[in-house]
């Protein structure tokens, strides 16, 4: 996977190094000698990834990483600090503002490039539910919405594979304040647990006694429930070909034994946020969908979710050669309810036919709402003599019952007309929606509150 990655440093040299490594694999890089000129070109949105250098003249690495995290149009971009300084302190303090990762010079190259094809797996999924939950928002709105720095990354809920006790102790110790940890010391069991109780991180240690822990990893990673959780493995001193193969695999971040427990919290921290951000735009994903096919007033599926549906429909009665009946439901005079009784009257009885209609149908039907006071009852396996006397029963009951419109109890009086039809000698749905349409204009022409079918 390659990405757009920018270099950040004010010697040449390390920026060379960089770019030759980085571009024998594939991936574009650009070039940065200081802090603003970074933050422009990340505003620009020229990079996919950040090496920021921290010893920089003027504006330093973290001051830079602070102000793009705290940028809502530059906060979803990862941040790799590079640096000479080696304490657990200073890896600490760049998390702290913001970074996803820290990579202390000299640089190990095979690190570094796993490190970023790893950010950039990251980066696509993140562009990618970016760019579908902003079909839904207006211009202009989109940095705002999209922010990351709102999550402080605690009260996670935060499952530990660790068959030691001593290890496992220090890290509920090192965590328990901030989040709920739990503790498997059977990794057999992982995979279920996972799947059966919702965590937001799983840390996994990789030196499991009598299981590989990169395939408890891999098995997480295979399975579509888990497949975005976020793992963090704990390594052994020296096991840097299994770190680097962890990362291949999907692992998001990694410690190395002995944990500093600052680093630890911070690194946690930086996983629950980037989950917390990935859900956020996942369920703006899933409005979007709502958004376009459900009508928000009634919870019916809309024209729209009708003209998609109702062709697969009729095509699986032609194949079946079975019946299909269309019914069609106009509410007599719905303006004089909104004239005498006010626009939230009339959502009101707008809900409650919505409701009674429901109760009509079976399990393969489909009910949506046209728009204003026009519904819609598609009913697979059903002949338009049979949807004529259910369309019927519908009707008498509707125009018996007052329909409720306010909390004092008041009550108004509709009726409806309804048009039925079957699909014709075309076979096609719009001209089975144009019958079931011409079926209603009759009824209401006809003096409304009664029901017609079409049946050719």
């Amino acid at each position: 996977m390659t990405a757009r990655i920018l270099v950040v440093d004010d010697i040449p040299p390390n920026v060379r190094l960089l770019e030759a490594r980085l571009t024998a694999e594939y991936f574009d890089v650009l070039a940065a000698s200081s802090g603003p000129e970074a933050l422009a070109l990340c505003q620009e949105g020229v990079c996919d990834i950040i090496l920021l250098d921290v010893m920089m003249p003027g504006m330093d690495g973290f001051e830079v990483c602070r102000r793009l995290k705290a940028n809502p149009a530059t906060a979803h971009l990862p941040v790799v600090m590079v640096t000479a300084l080696d304490q657990p302190a200073d890896r600490v303090r760049g998390l702290e503002a913001g970074a996803d990762d820290f990579l202390t010079k000299p640089i190990d190259e095979v690190a570094l490039v796993a490190r970023v094809r790893s950010l950039a797996r990251l980066k696509v999924v993140i562009d990618e539910l970016r760019s579908r939950a902003s079909t839904t928002l207006a211009p202009g709105l989109d940095d705002d919405l999209f922010a990351m720095n709102g999550d402080d990354g605690r009260r996670g809920r935060i499952l530990l594979v660790d068959d030691r006790q001593s290890s496992s102790e220090r890290i509920v110790q090192a965590l328990g304040a901030q989040h709920e940890v739990t503790v498997e010391s059977d990794p057999h069991e992982t995979a279920l647990r996972v799947a059966e109780d919702a965590c937001d991180l799983l840390i996994v240690s990789l030196g499991l006694a009598n299981f590989d822990g990169l395939r408890l990893c891999s098995q997480i990673r295979s399975m579509e429930r888990t497949r975005s959780l976020p793992i963090l493995a704990i390594a052994e001193p020296g096991d840097r070909a299994r770190v680097l193969r962890g990362l291949d695999l999907g692992v998001n971040d990694f410690l190395t034994r002995p944990i500093d427990r600052n680093e630890l919290v911070a690194r946690t921290r930086t996983q629950l946020r980037h989950k917390r951000y990935a859900d956020s735009l996942r369920s703006k994903v899933q409005q979007s969908i709502e958004l376009a096919l459900v009508d928000p007033l009634t919870g019916l599926n809309n024209r729209r979710f009708l003209e998609n549906y109702l062709a697969l429909m009729v095509d699986q009665a032609q194949r079946r050669r079975a019946p299909l009946a269309l019914m069609i439901f106009d509410i007599d005079h719905f303006k004089r309810v909104n004239d005498t009784y006010g626009h939230d009257a009339g959502d009101e009885v707008l809900k409650g036919f919505a409701d009674r209609l429901r109760r009509v149908i079976r399990g393969g039907d489909l009910l949506c709402r046209l728009g204003g006071e026009e519904f819609v009852i598609a009913m697979p396996n059903v002949s338009v003599a049979a949807a004529t006397k259910i369309a019927e029963r519908t009707r008498s009951a509707i125009e018996e019952q007052p329909f409720i419109i306010d909390k004092a109890g008041r009550t108004v009086a509709v009726t409806v007309s309804i048009g039925v039809a079957g699909p014709g000698a075309e076979g096609d749905p719009e001209s089975l929606y144009r019958r079931a349409d011409r079926a209603l204009y009759r009824s209401k022409s006809d003096g409304r509150n009664r029901v017609s079918a079409d049946a050719a």
